[in-house]
């Protein structure tokens, strides 16, 4: 069994999935944070974040949603595709995933994860640290019959920029430029260096 417990403040079966194929068995608990409220809360009180910034943001708020509920370490995670200056998350339908394929075919964007990890053991430190991983994507050339057949899948529908790399979606990724667990969605280089910030070890998670 692993000497630390790690709890994910996150629903995303891929981020779970990524751990464990790692040897971290998380304990998945997602957060109750209305994330576009606190987008538009964030932007009335400080404008418009940068993309690193605002996913920095949306992850620290998920992780202090979920750490009053434990004695363990807590990661919050979010993640969203810069293109064109502009953030997308999921795809609210149908409609906006094709649309937004539309826009990335044959082009490339910077999908950003914010992590925060917050130290909530008896014996821990009780400090939170946080960062943000930026990874360039390049997307292949898709036909509308290649955008259309993907969306009917509703795999975009269910991950932020609308697209995995560990799914269907992987045959339209030609390139990726930085790191791979990060377009998942949990930078795992990020992920031990946080926990080194708390003293915490990278062996004391895995089983």
């Amino acid at each position: 069994m692993p000497r630390t417990r790690l709890v994910l403040a996150s629903a995303s079966p891929a981020r779970r999935a990524l751990l464990q194929q790692v040897g971290i068995c998380a304990h998945v608990q997602a957060s109750a944070v209305d994330e576009s409220a606190l987008v538009a809360d964030l932007t009335a009180h400080h404008g418009l974040l940068e993309p690193p910034d605002l996913v920095l943001a949306l992850a620290r708020a998920k992780a202090e949603d979920v750490a009053n509920d434990h004695d363990s370490l807590v990661l919050g995670c979010d993640s969203m595709l810069e293109l064109d200056g502009h953030v997308h998350g999921k795809p609210a339908d149908a409609a906006e995933a094709a649309a937004r394929w539309a826009l990335m075919s044959g082009r490339w964007g910077t999908l950003h994860t914010g992590h925060w990890l917050i130290d909530r053991r008896a014996d821990g430190t009780g400090g939170q640290v946080g960062a943000t991983a930026s990874t360039l994507v390049h997307f292949a050339r898709l036909s509308p019959e290649e955008i259309a057949a993907y969306v009917a899948t509703g795999e975009p529908l269910r991950v932020a920029g609308g697209f995995t790399v560990d799914g269907l979606g992987g045959a339209f990724v030609t390139g990726i430029e930085g790191d791979h667990h990060n377009v998942v969605g949990l930078s795992l280089p990020v992920l031990r260096d946080l926990l080194t910030e708390l003293g915490v070890g990278w062996f004391d998670l895995t089983q």
